[in-house]
């Protein structure tokens, strides 16, 4: 499973976020809400170090992940995080992992 993450989106988080060279962004599944591939969970955020990465892209100087723990929550999908203009905010894509 990857991460892919727009420019946009990376600035976004750092100025949201209040973010510095060397952070972590974390997302994980979060029990409740909706999502495109687990009934009854949702994608979560946070900001924390890592414990064991199970995959990770590096932008900016900051580091975006997902624990080894929540790697179930995608299902062998990949995460694509986008820059919505007309809602001002990140947009999350999910889709099945391309074979290489």
């Amino acid at each position: 499973m990857n991460i892919t993450i727009s420019n946009e989106a990376v600035e976004w988080y750092i100025d949201e976020m209040d973010l510095k060279n060397g952070n972590f962004v974390r997302f994980y599944a979060r029990y409740g809400g909706s999502s495109q591939i687990q009934k009854g969970f949702s994608l979560g955020i946070s900001t924390e170090e890592p414990d064991q990465i199970g995959t990770k892209t590096t932008l900016n100087g900051i580091t975006f992940y997902i624990e080894e723990k929540d790697l179930w929550y995608f299902d062998e999908h990949d995460l694509h995080i986008a820059f919505n203009p007309t809602l001002k905010e990140p947009e999350f894509q999910i889709s099945k992992k391309a074979d290489k």
